[in-house]
C-alpha cells in the first residue's frame, strides 16, 4: 500500500505549474478581449489540473505494465516500484479523468460552449491513449503532437472562449507558444530516456530523431514562444516583449541540454522548463492585462 506522500510524488506535483501556464494565458487573452469571469477561470484550473494528474498516473501505470519504466531515471513510479498495485494507480487515473470531466461540464454549462463536450471527450481518450491502449500514439513519436494541441491549443482558447465568447489573435499566439513550450517539457523528458526507451522499443519523437536532432528541437521549443510574444506587441501596446526577459533563462536552460547532459543532469532542466512555461504564461498574461484597451 503505497503512503500519501508516494501517491503525491507519483502524481508529480512538479508538472502542474505547467498544467496552469495556458488557463494563465487563456484567462489573461480573455481580459484582454474584455471578458473575464475568475469563477471560469477557476474552473478551467480544476480541469486543467485534474486532468495533468491524471495523464501522469495513466502513464505510470501503461509504462508500469508494460516494463518501460524499469531503467529510467526521475520522479518514483508508483507501478514500477511496487509501491502501488497497477488496478490501484489505473482507478486513481480514471478518477482525476472524472474529476476533469466533472469541472469541465460546468464550464461548458456555465458557458453555453456545447461543442466543446467533444472535445473535452477528445482530450481525456488523448490522455489516456498516450501510452495506454494496443497501439499508445506515444510511443510511435507522436506525443509532441498530443500535447501541442490538447496542452496548448486547446487549453488556451478554450479557456479564451469560455470566458469571452471569441478567439483573437494574442490567444492565437499565446496557444502556440505554450503549446510549444509543453512539448519542450516533454521533448528533454524522453531526451533524458532515450536509451531506456528504445530498449523498451517505446518510439517517441526524440528516439526517432536522434538524440541531436531532439537537443536542437528543444532550444527552438523555447525560443520560439519568445518571437511569438513579441510579435504581439502592436496589440499590447509594446508591452508584450516583456517576455523578452526569458532570453537569459532560455540559454542557460540550452546549455545544459546542447553540452550533452544526461541522466539525472536533465532533471533540473525538466523542472527548470516547466518554471519556464510559468514565466513566460505570467509575462505574457501582464503583458495582455496591461495592453487592453
Amino acid at each position: 500500500m503505497a503512503t500519501l506522500a508516494q501517491w503525491a510524488e507519483g502524481a508529480r506535483p512538479r508538472t502542474l505549474p505547467a498544467a496552469a501556464a495556458p488557463v494563465i494565458v487563456g484567462s489573461a487573452a480573455a481580459y484582454h478581449a474584455g471578458e473575464f469571469s475568475g469563477w471560469l477561470a477557476l474552473a478551467a484550473l480544476a480541469v486543467a489540473l485534474s486532468l495533468q494528474i491524471g495523464v501522469n498516473l495513466a502513464n505510470d501505470y501503461s509504462d508500469g505494465i508494460r516494463g518501460t519504466d524499469l531503467e529510467r531515471v526521475g520522479p518514483m513510479r508508483l507501478v514500477a516500484s511496487g509501491a502501488a498495485s497497477p488496478s490501484a494507480v489505473k482507478y486513481a487515473a480514471f478518477g482525476w479523468f472524472g474529476a476533469g470531466a466533472l469541472f469541465g461540464l460546468v464550464l461548458v454549462i456555465a458557458s453555453a460552449q456545447w461543442w466543446l463536450l467533444a472535445i473535452g471527450v477528445a482530450a481525456i481518450a488523448a490522455a489516456w491513449f498516450y501510452t495506454g491502449g494496443k497501439n499508445p500514439y506515444g510511443y510511435r513519436g507522436l506525443g509532441e503532437v498530443g500535447v501541442f494541441v490538447f496542452f496548448g491549443l486547446v487549453a488556451v482558447l478554450g479557456t479564451q472562449l469560455t470566458q469571452a465568447g471569441r478567439i483573437t489573435l494574442v490567444g492565437v499566439l499565446g496557444a502556440i507558444s505554450i503549446g510549444l513550450l509543453a512539448c519542450a517539457l516533454l521533448m528533454v523528458n524522453n531526451i533524458r530516456d532515450i536509451a531506456g526507451d528504445r530498449m523498451a522499443g517505446k518510439m517517441t519523437l526524440a528516439v526517432r530523431m536522434g538524440e541531436r536532432n531532439a537537443r536542437l528541437s528543444y532550444v527552438a521549443m523555447i525560443a520560439v514562444p519568445i518571437l511569438l510574444g513579441s510579435l504581439a506587441a502592436p496589440a499590447t501596446g509594446g508591452w508584450s516583449l516583456l517576455v523578452c526577459l526569458l532570453l537569459a533563462p532560455a540559454v542557460l536552460l540550452s546549455i545544459p541540454v546542447l553540452a550533452g547532459a544526461w541522466g539525472r543532469a536533465l532533471i533540473m532542466v525538466l523542472s527548470g522548463t516547466g518554471l519556464y512555461e510559468l514565466g513566460f504564461a505570467l509575462l505574457f498574461a501582464i503583458a495582455l492585462v496591461l495592453g487592453a484597451r
